[in-house]
């Protein structure tokens, strides 16, 4: 590594790179001539110094400069050249909530955009709700509102020109103004500045300091949110947050998010700064250096940012900082690890005690992502694609349910693993310390009651008895503790590859084509194993494995982020590439100006140059990097850049759509040091290999490998010569790290890295007769993972491959996997309407299509007879065969809710619909795909033409995403079954098939004992329940328990008839609401599938609503009887008071093919609210969130008024909505829209008569209210008269008639032709209350509170749909 030419000037002084991590403190020090010092230190030792980093600045200084540095003694700058940093205080304050106190700022009737955020909840099957704590603690509603001004569904492509800029004086007056989007604003409000200024002073008066703004539009018309920035300076506010110059993209949660993390985090950073500034004599920092003319000699100090570039001390932020540390690992690894010549990429592994984060890099660039979630919220702003599993060091190790189980708890440092001696719990620490995996000489004596001992790996082996025993006990299996250690190490090997996988091919990236970089404390015991399970051929250890963090900061360059937005549709010739490169040039003029200050000259400066792009219709934007010439045969050839990309990573192009320029994006980088080692790929082309001497081995250790235990050489990696090639078994070990080389895999020294070659090991595919076979829990808990992997990977690829709103970003869809039978083997925990449900429908094709499938055939049904829910909900299911190509092994399906597929109303969702023709396609079984080949004609006939043959009807209104989502089911299930196929080419068909079954006995198993322990609370008694739909038809339930089989008979006898009306809802529903709420009352991770309702028999009374005939309407037995069946379930076992039971699902729109009429080009929309929860025995109601059978987001507002010609004037909580009680149930929501042209609104809910019930003495929730605000022609006696006495003439003189505001009760089911300017406004149902009013509350003992949540960038897009 050299330095760049700047520094080159003056005389150079010592570098310092640090990483500040949660434990432990990294330091890298090193000085022209001299060799590199590395320092390891505890992060928090108060004992010994009040700053980690400090205190490894004066043990540097101290070493090169010869003499020891008194501690507490200021630091000269004089003797420093460089300072670089990564730090945690972000993180740590955000995961421990202790940043600042702050209020947010936000746009009146937006006030709970926060605490509603995305309407979904973290873990679907939890009943205790929790959704993380916003960082508020008062929020501000400005009177100001401005809306865009056309719609991007607009089927006539309006776009209304106007000369006025936001952000110029004429902008204060006019009421259409050019958003720095390009996109035209209307302005309806405008902030008077004496109310803004009352509101804000008493913000100040109440001791808060610090503000975030985020108004509506605010990226693209910052004016406002300008104003109260001025007069929140004047009343002395000293940190204020605006939410367009940290990050002007749209939409408002993630906006106001990620302004509230910079108002709550900044604040504590400045704080650490100056303290860590105050140990230095000198300045620190840009201006320090600037500073030395006057005698002071500063030094440039930089900190690590979330995006992987460095950044001046003095311009460090909370929202920037929040990835601070491991960033400076993926630096680390991309620098050292990859070759440009030969652009293989790297996966970078980096375990640590509590967890691991993995990520990528490769083509020569970082990936970067522009929402990611961490300890809860979401954050907008460039960052490193890291994910975070809950997998460490630290991890607890658990048997439960037949299963071995890893995490998510950690023994974190205090008690710590049991091998530290303080009474802790097992491991996997412990699990490689009884292994022989780690070796305890090497490990720092400081453990035990005088901190002078090393790990126990006798208390290690004692706790993995207790577990054996466990075992034995439960299972009957003897297993001994090695096997039991090794079985919880392979399943935390699974545990982590899982996120692996996610984030390789979810980009569609194959991840054995690229090699594993393993860094951090824990990496090197593992990184083969995961490799392995990869099919990754070689892992990189660099030689500063266990400091690569900080060693990557020393090898970072400055970066400068600038961004603007855009709307224009992207054209190689007119005007747009000239608008967008005048805007990239004034861009690259601010970086460079910024870079300068900081010391950098022109040649030192480069720019990578971004358009964020997506198709018309879509959201999902990508951002594209300036093309290559040479592939390109023009630089700024984006759109075609663009296409090859989205095809790359989506598997298709929309060829017919309009490309659409969301950001322009400008990285500067000041190019600080230079990395001169060979690379890998160098090195091994110029070394000589020779074997290793036996007499290096350091000592030999009995580690166990899978089938036993073997001698094993212990070699210092001190001790190796570059070019010694040692064959495994081995270990290799330092001070920092252990290397674990197990059999068949070759270890070789490089200068710079240890490289691990890696044969695959064959499975012994053999097995035994299924009939005699012994269940294996390892590989059972292995399985578990495997088969849920492939059915997240399979919802994966259909998020990624569709087109349409509904299933790309509100995951309306379900994915799957079923035996031959039709039996449900895992089902990733999508959406719980689908769970049991699809199952009917699988076996009842299969039966259908019984011996008249081939390969590559594809099935389609949306029929309630067969297995479907309501009609949107399409169902494809493929056949998977053996190899010989003449039996069928398993069924992969997926369920995705179109947006329409016809029927009597845009969005085919009817309120009053009669008969199921009305609801649109209706198909029960049809071969969609022939041996491969994809029939569109007869989709077209099936969805467009058939449905409008009916009267008053209409085909899909949006045919091509039809058929595009169709198109992403279908290599969703190609998707499940080639990765079945790896699976049985792994262990065997035998083996796989064998284990399909015995997961699914194991969650059989857990649902006995649960029904067996809720008869022992009821002492035997059956259970009963009933509830009523709103038109008062009753839904029944007796439950019988035989406890001593665990088994029951869910009987609905009494429930009502078929109703004419649409709720009725097919009898798959019930399964599904069945195999839900016991999901939700076990309380533990388990399998779901088919075992499930093994014990279980229901019996539905034929002719019921519940089991509706043929052609009978059932569009609202999804999505509300649905909710009403978990309700009565719920109370029969009192599991909870009743939550909003209750979709609230509306549709609005135009447009169609009626019969008879001339065909309208128009759009449907369709969204589901959310409403309050239902309070439990020891928790309270969550407001504003999805509830039992749906989980699916809402779009947010911004997007919303970008798409439609609608104005959203209030998306609020409805306080005092839930039941109250001794826990008080969740309130409801409001939300009101107003509509800017004519369209048919449809309004499909339920609970607006009978209320959400309490239980256990507490109170019902409020039922919900739809209300059409319309203006209608006031009438008067006298106008009447007059027109009487003139016999109805004499309109023409007659003066404009007033109007007047009405408020109508549209009821729970309605549909309403809106003009322009009426409002529906749809208060949605609380949750009933727990309880007695007054009763002392029950709280259960706190639980991480950090559980729920879920970090990194694929949580923030994927949150619920797929959980790790």
């Amino acid at each position: 590594m050299d330095s760049a030419p700047q520094n080159a000037a003056k005389t150079r002084g010592i570098q310092i790179a640090i990483d500040r991590g949660g434990t432990f403190t990294d330091c890298v020090g090193r000085l022209e001539g001299q060799p590199d010092v590395i320092i390891k230190l505890l992060s928090e030792d108060p004992a010994n110094y009040s700053d980690a980093p400090l205190e490894g600045i004066r043990r540097i200084m101290s070493h090169y400069l010869g003499r020891e540095i008194p501690r507490g003694q200021a630091l000269d700058t004089a003797q420093i050249d460089s300072i670089r940093m990564g730090t945690t205080v972000a993180t740590n304050a955000l995961l421990e909530r202790k940043g600042e106190k702050i209020a947010m700022v936000v746009t009146k009737g937006f006030g709970d955009c926060l605490v509603i955020g995305n309407q979904s909840r973290p873990k679907i099957f939890d009943l205790a709700i929790r959704k993380p704590e916003v960082l508020y603690e008062k929020v501000v509603e400005v009177e100001e509102r401005v809306t865009l001004e056309d719609y991007a569904e607009d089927p006539a492509r309006n776009l209304t020109r106007v000369e006025v800029r936001a952000g110029t004086e004429e902008a204060g007056s006019s009421d259409v103004v050019m958003g720095l989007s390009g996109e035209a604003v209307r302005v309806l409000t405008r902030p008077e500045r004496e109310g803004i200024k009352k509101q804000l002073q008493e913000v100040f008066d109440s001791g808060i300091r610090s503000i975030a703004v985020c108004l509506m539009h605010g990226y693209t018309f910052p004016d406002h949110e300008k104003m109260v920035g001025d007069v929140a300076r004047e009343i002395g506010l000293q940190h204020i947050s605006l939410s367009h110059e940290l990050m002007p993209m749209i939409k408002l949660v993630s906006r106001a998010t990620s302004v509230c993390a910079d108002a709550y985090l900044t604040p504590a950073i400045k704080k650490y700064i100056e303290g860590f500034q105050k140990g230095f004599e000198g300045g620190l920092g840009t201006k320090g250096v600037k500073e030395e003319g006057s005698g002071n000699r500063g030094a440039r100090c930089e900190f690590m940012q979330s995006d992987g570039g460095l950044v001046d001390v003095d311009k460090f932020t909370g929202l920037k900082a929040i990835l601070s540390g491991p960033a400076g690992g993926v630096v680390g690894y991309a620098i050292t690890s990859y070759d440009e010549n030969t652009k293989i990429p790297v996966i970078g592994f980096d375990m640590g005690g509590t967890s691991t984060d993995v990520s990528r890099y490769g083509e020569g660039r970082y990936d970067h992502t522009f929402e990611t979630t961490t300890a809860g919220v979401t954050i907008q702003s460039p960052q490193l694609d890291i994910n975070t599993v809950a997998a460490g060091g630290g991890s607890r190790l658990f048997f439960k349910n037949g299963l071995f189980v890893v995490g998510p708890e950690s023994a974190g440092a205090h008690p710590g693993p049991a091998c530290y001696r303080k009474g802790g719990p097992a491991t996997v620490t412990d699990a490689n310390l009884v292994l022989g995996r780690l070796l305890p000489e090497f490990f720092p004596k400081i453990f035990g009651e005088n901190e002078n001992e090393g790990l126990d790996a006798e208390a290690s082996k004692k706790v993995l008895q207790e577990i054996a025993d466990q075992i034995r006990n439960e299972t009957g299996k003897d297993m001994s503790v090695d096997e039991v250690a090794y079985g919880f190490l392979t399943v935390a090997n699974e545990t982590m590859t899982r996120p692996i996988r996610s984030i390789t091919e979810a980009k569609g990236h194959d991840s054995s084509k690229h090699r594993l970089a393993s860094f951090g404390g824990a990496g090197g015991q593992h990184a083969v194993a995961i490799a392995e399970s990869l099919g990754i051929k070689q892992t990189l250890i660099h030689r500063y494995s266990s400091v690569l963090s900080a060693y990557g900061m020393a090898l970072a360059d400055v970066v400068d982020e600038r961004q603007e937005p855009d709307s224009k549709v992207w054209s190689t010739w007119g005007n747009a590439v000239d608008e967008l490169t005048s805007k990239m040039e004034s861009l690259k003029a601010k970086s460079r100006q910024a870079l300068r200050d900081q010391g950098f000259e022109d040649d030192q400066i480069v720019f990578e140059e971004y358009l964020n792009m997506r198709y018309r219709g879509t959201e999902s934007a990508l951002m594209i990097i300036k093309p290559d010439k040479e592939e390109f045969g023009n630089d700024w050839d984006f759109g075609q850049a663009f296409v090859k990309h989205h095809r790359y990573e989506f598997g298709f192009t929309l060829d017919d759509r309009d490309i659409i320029v969301d950001d322009v994006r400008v990285r500067g980088i000041g190019k600080s040091f230079r990395y001169e080692e060979k690379s890998v790929d160098e090195q091994l082309k110029t070394l000589t290999r020779k074997g290793v001497a036996t007499e290096k081995a350091h000592s030999a250790q009995n580690v166990y490998f899978e089938g036993g235990r073997l001698d094993t050489p212990v070699y210092k990696l001190d001790d190796l010569d570059v070019g010694t090639e040692i064959k495994g078994p081995a270990m290799l070990a330092d001070g920092t790290q252990t290397i674990v080389v197990t059999p068949h895999c070759t270890a070789l020294v490089l200068e710079t890295h240890v490289v691990i070659d890696i044969r695959r090991d064959e499975k012994d595919k053999s097995g035994t007769e299924a009939g005699e076979r012994e269940v294996d829990p390892i590989l059972l808990s292995i399985f578990g993972h495997r088969f849920m992997a492939i059915a997240e990977q399979m919802g994966r690829a259909l998020q990624k491959t569709s087109v349409s709103t509904n299933v790309k970003e509100r995951l309306d869809f379900s994915c799957a996997i079923f035996d031959a039978t039709g039996g449900l083997v895992a089902n990733a925990p999508h959406l719980p309407v689908h769970l049991g449900s699809m199952s009917t429908c699988v076996r009842r094709q299969a039966e259908i299509w019984k011996g008249k499938l081939k390969k590559g055939d594809v099935i389609i049904s949306n029929h309630p007879s067969y297995g479907g829910t309501h009609l949107p909900d399409i169902t494809l299911l493929m056949p998977a065969f053996n190899e010989a190509g003449d039996k069928i092994l398993f069924y992969a399906a997926s369920r995705a809710h179109h947006a329409d597929i016809g029927g009597i109303t845009a969005g085919s969702m009817p309120p009053h619909s009669r008969e199921l023709f009305q609801e649109g396609a209706a198909i029960k079984s049809e071969k969609i795909v022939s041996e491969g080949k994809f029939n569109e004609e007869r989709i077209t006939e099936l969805l467009y033409k058939e449905p409008a043959k009916y009267p008053g009807c209409s085909g899909t209104r949006c045919l091509a995403d039809n058929i595009n989502d169709l198109r992403a089911q279908v290599s969703a299930n190609q998707k499940g079954i080639s990765l079945i196929e790896t699976l049985i080419a792994e262990y065997g068909e035998d083996t796989v098939q064998f284990y399909m079954v015995a997961i699914q006995n194991n969650a059989e198993m857990q649902v006995r004992n649960l029904l067996k322990s809720v008869s022992n609370r009821f002492q035997g008694k059956d259970l009963s329940a009933v509830d009523y739909m709103d038109d008062g038809s009753p839904i029944r339930l007796k439950i019988a328990i035989d406890a001593e089989k665990g088994e029951a008979v869910f009987d609905f006898d009494g429930t009502g008839p078929e109703v004419y009306g649409n709720i009725n809802a097919p009898e798959a529903v019930s399964y599904s609401a069945i195999i839900y709420t016991l999901r939700c009352m076990i309380s533990e991770d388990i399998p779901l599938n088919q075992g499930c309702l093994k014990p279980i028999t229901v019996k539905i009374p034929p002719k019921s609503l519940l089991s509706p005939s043929d052609n009978a309407a059932v569009v609202g037995g999804n999505v509300l009887t649905s909710q009403r069946v978990t309700d009565v379930i719920f109370k029969a076992f009192e599991a909870c008071a009743a939550s909003q039971g209750d979709c609230n699902n509306l549709t609005f729109g135009f447009g169609g093919n009626v019969t008879g009429q001339a065909e309208v080009k128009g759009f449907g929309y369709y969204e589901t609210i959310a409403g309050g929860s239902g309070a439990g025995s020891y928790w309270e109601g969550t407001d504003g969130v999805h509830t039992h059978m749906t989980n699916t987001r809402i779009t947010d507002s911004e997007v919303f008024e970008r798409r439609y010609p609608v104005l959203l004037r209030e998306f609020s909580i409805r306080k005092g909505s839930g039941g109250r009680g001794q826990h008080r149930g969740g309130d409801g929501v409001i939300r009101d829209i107003e509509f800017r042209i004519p369209v048919q609104v449809s309004i499909l809910s339920e609970r607006r008569v009978y209320r959400p019930y309490g239980l256990n003495g507490g109170e019902d929730a409020q039922a919900g209210l739809n209300l059409w605000v319309r203006k209608v022609k006031k009438a008067s006696w006298e106008s009447s008269l007059k027109k009487l006495q003139n016999g109805g003439a004499g309109e023409e003189q007659e003066e404009e008639e007033e109007e007047e505001e009405r408020y109508i009760n549209l009821g729970a089911k309605n549909s309403a032709p809106m003009k322009a300017g009426d409002r529906i406004i749809i208060m949605t149902p609380g949750g009933g209350g727990w309880g007695k009013v007054g009763e002392e509350k029950v709280h259960l003992k706190e639980r991480d509170p950090t559980e729920g949540w879920k970090k990194g960038s694929f949580a923030a897009r994927e949150d619920t749909a797929l959980q790790v």
